[in-house]
């Protein structure tokens, strides 16, 4: 009884004390409030909280999901790292979906766990942490609250250079690559001749299922490869980041599905630029300028979808000839398109990509073939052996069959397109029924050839007979003539 009322009493002298102490503390902050200006309260607690920092051996980062009215990109970068580094150990995850369309779901921390990350042998803690704020009345909000997250980052105090300089640009480059592998690509094309509608880009062209030389694919890929790690290369030789190819060859080899496998390659935009619906060339440029970054422009039949003025033609125009009619005349100039590709207005972007394509090459002005305007030239030619196995391998999955020993002769002899040959794979979903229709088309194809070719013998006898029938009649006239 007696240690029990010992308890009592010690137990009432320590909240007489904290009360005495809380008090005191109270009346030390009031007589501050009221004696100290604020300048003179902000140099003590900074220099409190400066004590404090020193003292602790832990320094933290904070990264607040928006800055102002602007959302933090770090915020996200960091959100979208964390996610590939969850693990076992946390009981609390958020589940979240992008749209209700997609099957891929993104799991992060929730608030209040925490995550323990190693970067080059180094600990570093995160958790996230939320809280609630007076929403600003001026916003129709009235004196609600608004929920305000925010990662913390925490590390030894020695390693604050590493989290800075390292580790945070680490997590941001990171972040880059995901979002770029998992994004949705777009294709842009112009609509009322200076801005760009964009739609989602669902095309499946790889390198994997284009049918082409084996080679020139390969050298392809190694161009791309090598072109989106030379920004500092560009740089020092004083170019634009850019790279130019030229696709030639006949219809329905192949030219499209290849600019579409080099957007999936690189995870770039499209802009196909029509254009015929563009009228000057001050059009054309506010078109290129509003192009992202990392990005393929793309100009289909450069030969035939415009009438492009030669440089040597505007420069012969005299001002006399700027007449009322020469005025409501297409202004899109060759001068304009090269303008941006290889001149002042290159440099309005980086990391772009430019493809034209043509039916025929030998059409084009040759001051748009240069190196430096169209780097590499790419002939896309009829179906070859090697480009069949890889259309049965897509549309059929197969490596094999006892066709394609003749099927690949027929090939070698005849011009048919990648187009034909995926038309007649696709025609049926039985194997050998789809390979049968292609060796039939193949051998009307060798047919026809044949028909034609002595067609053309036979006009080619005509025309020669001809000849000498008219030759042997100007001999005749002229032996009459003598003997007159």
């Amino acid at each position: 009884m007696a240690s029990y009322d010992k308890a009592i009493e010690s137990y009432k002298k320590a909240i007489t004390t904290a009360a005495s102490v809380a008090a005191s503390v109270m009346l030390v902050r009031s007589v501050m409030n009221e004696l100290v200006p604020y300048e003179v309260r902000d140099v003590l607690f900074s220099g409190l909280g400066y004590l404090r920092s020193q003292i602790s051996s832990q320094h933290t980062i904070i990264i607040e999901e928006t800055e102002g009215w602007s959302h933090n990109h770090v915020y996200n970068a960091v959100r979208a790292y964390l996610a590939t580094r969850i693990n076992n150990n946390m009981q609390r995850l958020r589940v979240s979906s992008m749209d209700e369309s997609s099957e891929k779901m993104v799991v992060t921390m929730e608030e209040g766990e925490e995550l323990v990350d190693m970067h080059e042998g180094t600990e570093f803690k995160w958790c996230l942490i939320s809280r609630s704020i007076s929403a600003d009345p001026n916003n129709g909000n009235g004196s609600g609250q608004r929920e305000v997250r925010s990662y913390e980052l925490s590390f030894h105090r020695k390693h604050k250079e590493k989290a800075l300089k390292s580790y945070l640009p680490f997590i941001i480059a990171t972040a880059k690559a995901i979002k770029d592998q998992e994004r949705i690509l777009q294709i842009y094309m112009n609509e009322y001749s200076d801005s760009w509608s964009p739609i989602d880009l669902h095309h499946p062209s790889t390198f994997d299922t284009l049918a082409m030389d084996q080679k020139l694919k390969q050298s392809i890929i190694d161009d791309l490869d090598r072109f989106i790690k030379r920004k500092d290369y560009y740089k020092r030789i004083g170019k634009a980041w850019k790279r130019g190819y030229l696709l030639y060859g006949p219809p329905g080899t192949g030219k499209s599905s290849l600019i579409a496998a080099m957007a999936n390659h690189l995870k770039f935009d499209i802009y196909d630029l029509e254009l015929t619906g563009v009228h000057s060339n001050s059009e054309l440029r506010r078109l290129l300028v509003g192009m992202t970054s990392r990005s393929i422009l793309v100009v289909e039949d450069i030969d035939c979808s415009i009438e492009l003025k030669q440089r040597e033609a505007g420069e012969e125009r005299t001002k006399s000839n700027s007449t009322e009619e020469d005025k409501g005349e297409d202004k899109v100039t060759l001068s304009g398109l090269l303008n941006f590709v290889d001149g002042l207005w290159s440099t309005s972007g980086e990391e772009r990509i430019i493809v034209f394509t043509t039916n025929y090459k030998e059409r084009l002005d040759q001051a748009l073939m240069r190196p430096g305007r169209m780097d590499m030239h790419i002939h896309m030619g009829y179906c070859t052996p090697e480009a069949f196995r890889i259309l049965a391998s897509n549309y059929h999955s197969i490596d094999y069959h006892v066709t394609y020993p003749e099927i690949e002769e027929l090939i070698k002899e005849v011009m048919v397109t990648p187009a034909e040959v995926a038309e007649a794979l696709m025609r049926n979903d039985d194997t050998d029924v789809a390979l049968l229709g292609l060796l039939e088309l193949l051998k009307s194809k060798i047919k026809d050839a044949s028909e034609t070719k002595a067609e053309s013998k036979d006009a080619n006898k005509q025309t020669e007979e001809n000849k000498d029938g008219k030759a042997m009649e100007n001999k005749n006239d002229s032996s009459t003539d003598e003997c007159t």
